[in-house]
């Protein structure tokens, strides 16, 4: 069956289909997916503000806050499994398989800590199947909801970032984890810092950027969707600025790679390739009219110098793919044969485990992904979990190619971000996974078509079950 097929196949199990039934025969118009629904959009809300809560709300809790989303995530699986969403999925079961393996392995033959070992199998075992819920409740409609609330807040987040970015590290406005006074910021280029806007770390910035670019080239490419032209304009603006001001070349990558699936997606829709000219036009004038003022001007030069330092750093474009993207993948492999069969122990290469293990934070085992991955788990289950990835990663990508062909670019722009990030992306860092997580889970969610109304059939929206059971 085809994921873009608007068929009547529902989510596996019994309880949604019964609910669904007796809600249309008793004539309630009420979606009992809604809570679900709701819990989802809040999880998504912590996502992106968990860092200010952190930060300037309730700094003396900043602790127990970096796992805001886990108790929510929890109740998501939970009340999800009971639906029987996750039914039958063998990328669930896999993964619990290795996590609660690697909880034993991790406390008798690693670390020894059991802390240490929960912390890090919660990725596997909590938040990975996240994914499946967000595509059993969500559709096409809820991803552009999304879509809309991602173009309000990418304004007041591009603002925060120029404050950020103009503020000492000392200001309140920078503020690190728990209210720290010698700031969040992590360094730049020109002494100027690389803001992390509502986030913990900077990176959070980059994601959120990211994520907002492809929603922002949708709604060009797309007007149908009721987003104002002068909404869409600020937005725009707001997207160009966070380049410059964030000092982050990550960004910069993902907004370049969303653009050039922008122009695979037009050059099998030809129709569309006038509406690329304009936004091109529309950017450069943008572009140069931000170049006249001095502020932009100012960040400007400090990401170009930024630029070019990592450049003769790492040996330009080449260096950059052979030293960082390959070594990240090779690296973990070729690095692998003083590891133990269990590994080191899962958690042990998080900051968190780092913490708890040595009373302070540093990369004990890997900075890659990858490496950690099989630091901590071994070659074996590490393995395991990177082709889980890797296998989803593909399920996705091919959902929305397929939905391209019938015209729809929203699953493909998303995937240009999900093709950044899902693979390799670290899970041991709270935001990187909570985006890794809901990237993933937005972008096959997009490819769901709602057939008919949900107040009449809420989960009827065209589930794939080979892709739910994986």
């Amino acid at each position: 069956m085809d994921i873009s097929d608007n068929s009547k196949s529902l989510t596996p199990g019994i309880n949604s289909a019964r609910l669904a039934y007796d809600s249309v025969k008793r004539g309630v118009s009420k979606d009992p997916d809604s809570i679900l629904r709701k819990g989802i959009w809040i999880y998504f809300i912590l996502l992106i503000f968990e860092g200010a809560l952190r930060k300037w709300i309730f700094p003396g809790l900043a602790t127990p806050l970096l796992l805001i989303r886990d108790p929510l995530a929890i109740w998501l699986i939970i009340a999800g499994w009971r639906r029987g969403m996750l039914n039958g999925n063998m990328y669930v079961v896999v993964m619990f398989l290795v996590g609660t393996l690697a909880i034993f392995t991790a406390i008798f033959l690693g670390h020894g800590n059991i802390l240490v070992a929960l912390y890090g199998a919660r990725v596997l075992i909590v938040h990975f199947p996240l994914i499946f819920i967000v595509y059993c409740v969500f559709d096409k409609e809820d991803i552009i909801k999304i879509g809309k609330f991602m173009v309000w807040l990418t304004i007041p987040m591009a603002i925060l970032l120029v404050f950020q970015f103009y503020s000492p590290q000392t200001a309140w406005v920078n503020r690190g984890i728990g209210g720290d006074t010698s700031g969040g910021g992590f360094e730049g280029a020109l002494n100027f810092f690389r803001g992390p806007t509502t986030f913990s770390f900077t990176t959070g910035t980059a994601l959120f950027f990211g994520l907002s670019a492809c929603f922002i080239f949708y709604f060009w490419l797309d007007p149908k969707k009721h987003i104002g032209r002068p909404l869409l304009i600020c937005a725009s603006i707001a997207l160009l600025m966070s380049i410059p001001f964030s000092i982050s070349r990550t960004l910069l990558l993902s907004v370049g790679i969303t653009a050039a699936f922008v122009l695979l997606a037009v050059s099998r829709n030809p129709r569309f390739f006038g509406k690329v000219v304009i936004i091109t036009i529309v950017l450069l004038m943008m572009f140069v009219g931000l170049s006249q003022l001095g502020i932009f001007q100012t960040a400007t030069n400090a990401f170009s110098f930024r630029v070019n330092a990592a450049s003769d750093t790492e040996g330009g474009v080449q260096g950059i793919v052979g030293g960082r993207v390959l070594n990240a993948f090779l690296g973990a492999y070729t690095s692998s044969d003083d590891i133990p069969f269990f590994g080191y122990g899962i958690g042990m290469g998080t900051n968190v485990g780092s913490t708890l293990l040595t009373g302070k934070t540093q990369f004990l085992i890997a900075e890659g992904e990858w490496g950690r991955l099989i630091g901590e788990m071994g070659l074996v289950m590490g393995t395991i979990v990177i082709f889980i990835r890797l296998s989803l990663f593909y399920k996705i990508a091919v959902a929305s190619f397929k939905r391209l062909k019938h015209g729809d670019f929203l699953p493909w722009l998303l995937l240009s971000n999900t093709l950044l990030i899902f693979p390799q992306l670290s899970w041991s860092q709270p935001t990187e996974l909570g985006f890794c997580v809901i990237i993933a889970g937005f972008t096959v969610a997009s490819t769901r078509v709602r057939s008919v109304p949900v107040t009449t059939q809420p989960s009827e929206t065209a589930v794939d079950k080979k892709f739910v059971h994986a």
